[in-house]
């Protein structure tokens, strides 16, 4: 198909590996896809925040705030974004990406995005392993504004989505300092709309079982992810990977590092990954909250996990990692 990247030709030499390796690969990548049980989320009413019992009020936000710190993950529900913006959303997430790869790949001029916004494959991959079989837009919000007069069609029900998920994001980060005991305006101070980016995921077909996006943790305070009912996503929990079962009805948050070396701890920020699928793409759009280059982070408990930081040396690091060693190490590098 003319809008799918050139996965094949691209890693044929990785793909054609010794036959008896390849097989090995698959199995143990087949193992990723089988033999991982599948769990549901903690799921939370967020429309009980608006309740005027404050004992419901309360016990909303301690459930998000036990979910942050147990799981490092949850799912929320009646969170204020309705099902026709996400399936409006979602419809034109699909034409994006079936635009002629070509013009993907010069999305400055043919689509209204930033140069470079377009991104596929792992161009840093020397073995399947390190390969991620998907396609995504990274966008800043920033941009989000500036094309909708261009784009109109595309940008608004994108835009709508993009300003209600970062409107959760920062209701949930507040809650989750609150409930850690600093009612802090850290995040509305630093998480502002030229730091914070949406992100369009594709994740083609793929018949070897491969990952869709490696195992990671993401470099940001929240995240907020609306997914497809085609299901992939897995992450770590009490060491062990659990496959995510899709609710359509729900968004999924995750902590990010920043967030869990704000918290000292407190909250957590697991290893996550998406494996692909052999017959069906499946789309997904995450939001990211994040501070900017210069922002310091520094633990809000005593004593502290880890040394003061700015988010700039910390993304800084993570490329570094990535090139020397092909995988993130993250906070590891910043303890005390």
């Amino acid at each position: 198909m003319d809008s799918d990247p050139p996965f094949h030709e691209t890693y044929k030499t990785l793909l054609a590996v010794e036959e008896s390796f390849t097989a090995k690969i698959s199995r143990n990548n087949l193992d990723r896809h089988t033999a991982v049980e599948e769990h549901e989320l903690p799921l939370i009413d967020l429309s009980r925040l608006g309740l005027e019992d404050e004992a419901e009020k309360e016990g909303c936000k301690e459930e998000i705030a036990r979910a942050a710190n147990e799981w490092g993950f949850f799912q929320v529900i009646n969170h204020g974004i309705s099902r026709d913006i996400l399936d409006k959303m979602r419809e034109e997430q699909v034409k994006v990406f079936k635009q002629p790869f070509h013009n993907k790949c010069r999305e400055d001029k043919f689509m209204n995005f930033s140069a470079g916004s377009y991104r596929w494959g792992t161009p840093t991959a020397t073995s399947l392993r390190q390969l991620s079989w998907s396609e995504a837009f990274h966008i800043p919000m920033t941009d989000i504004s500036s094309f909708s007069a261009l784009n109109t069609t595309f940008s608004s029900p994108v835009e709508l989505f993009a300003t209600k998920v970062a409107n959760l994001a920062q209701k949930l980060a507040q809650i989750l300092a609150e409930k850690s005991g600093h009612n802090s305006t850290f995040f509305q101070e630093n998480s502002l709309l030229n730091t914070c980016y949406l992100r369009l995921n594709r994740y083609p077909p793929c018949p070897v079982p491969l990952f869709g996006l490696m195992p990671h943790t993401d470099s940001d305070f929240l995240t907020v992810l609306h997914q497809d009912q085609i299901g992939g996503l897995q992450l770590v929990k009490d060491g062990k990977w659990i496959a995510v079962k899709p609710n359509p009805e729900a968004l999924f948050i995750n902590i990010g590092d920043l967030f869990q070396a704000w918290s000292n701890d407190c909250y957590k920020s697991v290893q996550h990954r998406v494996v692909t699928n052999p017959t069906k793409e499946r789309f997904s759009a995450a939001y990211f909250l994040c501070p900017s280059y210069e922002t310091v982070i520094e633990s809000c408990g005593k004593p502290s996990v880890y040394r003061r930081f700015s988010f700039k040396e910390y993304r800084q690091q993570v490329q570094e990692d990535v090139q020397n060693h092909g995988y993130k190490v993250g906070l590891p590098r910043f303890l005390v």
